[in-house]
């Protein structure tokens, strides 16, 4: 009998040992080293037949490599073909995190169900009847969607080379597990041996292959780092439970740009593509009220008008408190600072909670000044006129500093029909006789004059 192999793996971050260790040495946290079983064999191809195919690869020439882009396929869903940069890659690996309950299985089996190809849909969580319950609510009747419930890779192959899809999805890739490593499915070892497996599958059958990923109660997610060095595309589905809108973004991406923004809103009857998203993160208030400001903000290639609402009250307590959600706390306090340095506001004894409405995150500088916008008004009791928005971002020294792509932005607000923006005097804007009143301001004594006299 063969001495059973072990090794000793990070659960946070996958680093291995020879030996136990109290602290991992890479990710410095304590107690996550552990011994799994190791069982290393001569293993076989994904194919049923266990002949890998004998092609070898062979050094080219640079210049003799095509060139052409690669042949995407549509997924019959704007959002998700924007976050992917335009469609999914024949041969590529594309991992889908979020957390529990946030609609991940929804959308992949919604698109599943609505692609014209043979898709395969693996599901280690949950039963055929559960499954075909969900489908019946979302898109009925589809005879390209197969489903099959399986962890173990083997058996999962077996059916792949029955059936031949086009399309394969794993939900999720912690359920699964490998004849090939001897210890319990999401371990390290597990994890990183099926989706080697998958992405061998994935190049040789040029089919695109898409996994579920669990995260970790600190957003990563779970499993080895290398997980996500390995696929080709990550993806994250984020959202705000107690809203109906989800966002989905790009973390990595080989294939486009990692800038792109899609939103979903979550229905009984599945997950609504939101085209205007501008449209639906504006509060529609028929009075003005103060401490509220839009900003022309830019996520990818798609420009957005967003609200943001701040509240500025005096502090019951000595330390005054700073709040932000959506916001990054650390730019608030210097935004702060910049106001009672530069302007003169006194804001030092005082609470300010800041709040981007729609449940979402946004890290473009070009908010800034309607983020002081905001708070000013609440601090005065003040409302800011309707139909003006800002795109603008604030230096150490009280200047406005210019944006990119401004003439996006004013276009953004000419078609949502809002009648001003201030801008950065600095700004070169290209288009001609905008319909949109475009304000030029250096200071944020400027703006503060012409709002709020």
């Amino acid at each position: 009998m063969p001495k059973t192999k072990t090794a000793f793996f990070c659960q946070n971050c996958g680093t291995q040992y020879a030996k136990w260790v109290g602290q991992c040495t890479s990710c410095k946290q304590w107690n996550t080293v552990v011994e799994e079983i190791v069982q290393k064999e001569d293993k076989s191809s994904w194919r049923s037949n266990g002949q890998a195919a004998k092609k070898v690869a062979k050094p080219l020439p640079i210049n003799e490599i095509s060139s052409d882009q690669e042949i995407r396929i549509n997924t019959q869903d704007q959002e998700f073909n924007r976050v992917l940069g335009g469609g999914l890659v024949p041969g590529s690996l594309t991992l889908l995190g979020g957390e529990p309950g946030i609609g991940k299985s929804t959308l992949l089996l919604q698109i599943a169900l609505k692609l014209p190809i043979k898709t395969l849909y693996v599901s280690g969580e949950e039963s055929q009847k559960q499954i075909k319950m969900r489908a019946d609510r979302l898109y009925p009747n589809s005879e390209n969607c197969y489903i099959l419930t399986e962890t173990k890779t083997q058996h999962i192959f077996q059916q792949i080379s029955t059936l031949e899809p086009n399309l394969v999805v794993i939900d999720s890739i912690q359920t699964l597990h490998s004849d090939y490593i001897d210890s319990a499915a999401g371990s390290i070892s597990q994890i990183r041996e099926c989706t080697a497996e998958l992405i061998k599958f994935a190049k040789e059958s040029n089919t695109p292959v898409i996994l579920v990923g669990h995260i970790t109660k600190d957003g990563m997610i779970a499993g080895p780092k290398i997980l996500e060095h390995m696929v080709d595309t990550v993806l994250q589905f984020e959202g705000d439970r107690n809203y109906v809108y989800r966002i989905l973004r790009s973390l990595k991406n080989r294939f486009g740009s990692t800038a792109e923004l899609g939103i979903y809103e979550m229905q009984g009857s599945g997950m609504r593509e939101v085209n205007n998203p501008s449209e639906v993160l504006i509060s529609k208030n028929d009075t003005a009220l103060s401490g509220t400001a839009i900003a022309a903000t830019v996520e990818g290639m798609r420009p957005l008008l967003i609200e943001i609402q701040a509240l500025v009250s005096t502090a019951v307590y000595g330390t005054p408190q700073r709040s932000a959600t959506g916001f990054n706390a650390k730019r608030l306090n210097m935004l702060l600072a910049v106001l009672e340095k530069r302007a003169g506001f006194k804001l030092a004894a005082k609470d300010v909670f800041l709040n981007i409405t729609g449940g979402i995150s946004v890290d473009d500088p070009a908010i800034d000044l309607a983020v002081i916008v905001a708070i000013l008004s609440s601090n005065a009791d003040i409302p800011v006129e309707k139909g003006v928005c800002f795109a603008a971002e604030i230096g150490l020294a009280g200047e406005i500093r210019p944006v990119q792509r401004v003439d996006q932005r004013i276009l953004e607000a000419e078609k949502l029909g809002f009648s001003t923006i201030f801008v950065s005097k600095s700004n070169k804007i290209g288009l001609k006789n905008p319909k949109v009143e475009v304000q030029l301001v250096s200071k944020i004594e400027d703006v503060v004059e012409r709002l709020f006299g």
